[in-house]
């Protein structure tokens, strides 16, 4: 059975005279043991003074932004438990089905559909995946791919083939001549500081044929459906 809790008087003065002193309840509770709840009914007629009541706002404020618990903290953390939980899900080696279809995806993604096998991108890691992909898929060593670059008038040509050069071993030799993009009002926004680089596999065009044919296996199911579909429009 339980038992409700009696306090003294001398334990009821103390709460107030610490309520005086413009302590909020949590610190009280901390201070003297006794529970929130108790407190609000204590202290009902003892309310905080005038002023304290900004400082003690202030300071809730500023723990609700910035505290341990703030929304954005909390945010981050379940952030990061999503990313490391995600990343658990996938086997440090893929196997060679899914980096075949991986590529092929992204080749639908970011790949010309006519002409020559390329590719175009921005992101190094996409780019240098997809030099990989050609290798181990295809058999094809980076130095035999052909590269061009889509920069601006303010970024240095000569340092940015190196940087690709490097990352991917495609011969500076085997960069195009860049395609520049002359200076206007807005030429300084959104600069990419690598530029966009287009990977290029020289007499491709049945290679890439092959892809193609690879992704139109997979959709099959989903060609139909939109082929059906499209029919009645």
């Amino acid at each position: 059975m339980n038992t409700k809790r009696v306090y003294s008087d001398s334990k009821k003065a103390e709460t107030r005279e610490l309520r005086m002193q413009g302590w909020s309840y949590g610190r009280i509770g901390n201070k003297t043991g006794i529970p929130k709840s108790t407190l609000s009914t204590w202290l009902k007629s003892a309310p905080l003074p005038q002023r304290f009541r900004k400082k003690l706002y202030t300071k809730q404020v500023e723990m609700i932004t910035h505290g341990e618990y703030s929304q954005k903290r909390r945010r981050a953390k379940e952030i990061a438990k999503i990313t490391e939980d995600s990343k658990a899900e996938i086997p440090r080696k893929l196997d060679y089905e899914t980096r075949r279809f991986m590529g092929a995806a992204l080749y639908w993604a970011e790949g010309t559909k006519k002409g020559l096998f390329e590719i175009t991108n921005s992101d190094p890691r996409l780019i240098l995946f997809m030099v990989y992909w050609i290798r181990d898929i295809f058999g094809i060593d980076s130095k035999k791919l052909r590269a061009r670059l889509n920069i601006h008038s303010n970024q240095d040509e000569s340092k940015i083939i190196e940087y690709w050069s490097k990352l991917c071993g495609i011969p500076t030799k085997n960069f195009a001549k860049s395609f520049i993009k002359p200076a206007n009002n807005h030429f300084k926004k959104n600069i990419l500081y690598y530029g966009t680089i287009k990977i290029t596999i020289p007499k491709s065009t049945d290679l890439k044929y092959n892809l193609l044919a690879w992704l139109d296996s997979i959709l099959r199911n989903i060609t139909k459906k939109v082929e059906l579909l499209s029919g009645h429009f």
